[in-house]
């Protein structure tokens, strides 16, 4: 356990909840800090703890055949790790790894089973939030067939500046390829083309972000439906 306090309401998820399920929630997690590069859980893991990332966020990973590794969500401020419990299905089927170091709110898998069932307004929106996941993985599997790698890394660029809250992300143009399912050489491709649009800047290992809407113009429509989704279903409470 860490002794760190992080505020339960930069949680989007966890905002604003009535007094009762706000005292219940406190009482069941702990805080702790995730280190970047740690696997909270490999595929068809027993999911053990639920976590609600608070400056911290989470990729999501498919592995197909071992070796090929895909990234197919996130999970930062704006959601929560753990949502197949919201079902009942105890097993993760997907590669969780911490990629943005932070604070995150942990709850044992049991204690978070027993605050659904006591917690009607966080039930509801992590239904919410469970149908915005399965919306976004749909369209995350047709965005990585249909679309070009500038804009996929644009997309991914974004989102990764949403959860991270900074314009400097630490990022190697091997750990892009693999989140991104290509090869190095199209990732130094569109990664120089973004950059000679003035919308970015990278260097040895670093991006920087320099023109968000410019970012988000180069970026396929997927960041910005996905936006649009998660802002109609999960409204400022």
């Amino acid at each position: 356990m860490s002794d760190i306090s992080p505020d339960i309401n930069t949680n989007k998820l966890l905002t604003a909840l009535p007094d009762t399920e706000r005292d219940a929630f406190l009482a069941a997690c702990e805080p702790v800090e995730l280190t970047f590069g740690n696997v909270l859980l490999q595929p068809g893991d027993a999911i053990t703890h639920v976590y609600f990332p608070i400056d911290s966020f989470i990729s999501l990973i498919a592995v197909i055949d071992g070796d090929n590794h895909l990234e197919v969500a996130m999970a930062g401020r704006e959601g929560m790790f753990g949502i197949s419990l919201v079902l009942g299905i105890e097993q993760e089927p997907l590669l969780a790894l911490v990629q943005g170091a932070g604070a995150a709110l942990r709850i044992n898998a049991d204690s978070f089973q027993r605050l659904l069932r006591e917690s009607p307004v966080l039930h509801h929106r992590l239904q919410r939030y469970l149908y915005v996941v399965m919306s976004q993985l749909a369209r995350t599997a047709a965005c990585n067939h249909f679309h070009k790698i500038e804009p996929r890394l644009a997309r991914w660029l974004l989102m990764t500046q949403d959860r991270a809250g900074t314009q400097h992300l630490q990022l190697t143009h091997e750990f892009l390829a693999m989140m991104l399912g290509v090869r190095r050489a199209g990732i130094t491709l569109a990664a120089t083309a973004l950059q000679a649009r003035g919308l970015i800047r990278y260097h040895r290992g670093e991006i920087r972000v320099l023109d968000r809407e410019g970012l988000i113009e180069a970026s396929c429509a997927c960041y910005t439906k996905d936006r649009l989704l998660y802002s109609d279903m999960l409204p400022a409470w």
